[in-house]
């Protein structure tokens, strides 16, 4: 079974002054695709983003899915971060999900967020708000265990 970890970025739901929902409803995700999420974080935006994607990639996971910190706050720097962090771009699984959110909203263009690889995990960013979340999955649905095949080195197309 593949291996994944959440990273959730919101000051605020670290705090405990709200209750974070992106994070169950990536975790109920990943699971129904049949990963083991091994590893959650709810942490404050900026840079406590960095100490947690380091420690979660050094235990090579499969995928790790952030949530938040991809605004244009001041403390939002999740894409900063994640970008130190990765080998490889793929600038078009951000396109495809900017372009499905924006069926739902405008402000879907403000996203920042990255995606690619850190060794054999794949990283990516998704907005903070719920609606982000389920539009980002939906993009990455078809998509993901393809990517995971191509990092374990299974090169097959067909």
């Amino acid at each position: 079974m593949r291996s994944a970890g959440i990273i959730i970025a919101s000051t605020r739901a670290a705090a405990g002054v709200y209750e974070d929902k992106c994070g169950p409803l990536i975790r109920n995700w990943l699971e129904d695709c049949g990963y083991s999420v091994d590893w959650t974080e709810v942490i404050p935006d900026g840079e406590p983003v960095r100490a947690a994607l380091g420690e979660m990639l050094e235990q090579r996971p499969s995928i790790v899915i952030t949530s938040g910190g991809t605004g244009l706050s001041p403390d939002d720097r999740t894409p900063e971060i994640t970008e130190g962090f990765l080998d490889r771009q793929l600038p078009g699984v951000m396109e495809a999900i900017r372009s499905a959110g924006r069926t739902n909203t405008p402000l879907a263009s403000l996203s920042r967020g990255w995606a690619g690889t850190a060794g054999p995990t794949f990283v990516i960013n998704l907005p903070g708000s719920p609606g982000g979340v389920q539009d980002g999955l939906k993009v990455l649905a078809p998509m993901l265990n393809h990517i995971c095949e191509q990092l374990e080195g299974q090169n097959a197309h067909g």
